[in-house]
């Protein structure tokens, strides 16, 4: 695990980790809620949007992919870096991502 951040609401925590995945887990349990797939190397940077809805995540294979935390899906993919994504972050309001 190389990164991990609580939700807005503190009842769940994002996880980026080595293997590739994105999980989230309950934070009154510990148990995985849901493990999100689709990078094809290490996951280094995640974030929840403010609303606690999405989550994004960059990775060592150059991109950023925005996931809903309810179906645990990829929303899209942003393919703009030519080098690992080592930080990812939404806006205040949640309309933007930087990375």
């Amino acid at each position: 695990v190389d990164e991990v951040t609580f939700s807005p609401d503190g009842t769940r925590v994002v996880s980026a980790s080595r293997d590739n995945t994105v999980k989230i887990w309950d934070v009154a349990t510990g148990a995985e809620v849901c493990t999100m797939t689709g990078h094809s190397d290490n996951v280094l940077s995640i974030a929840f949007s403010p609303d606690g809805k999405r989550v994004v995540s960059g990775s060592k294979d150059n991109r950023v992919k925005l996931w809903d935390t309810t179906t645990g899906t990829e929303v899209c993919t942003l393919r703009a870096h030519s080098g690992a994504v080592r930080s990812v972050i939404f806006s205040p309001d949640g309309t933007r991502v930087v990375s």
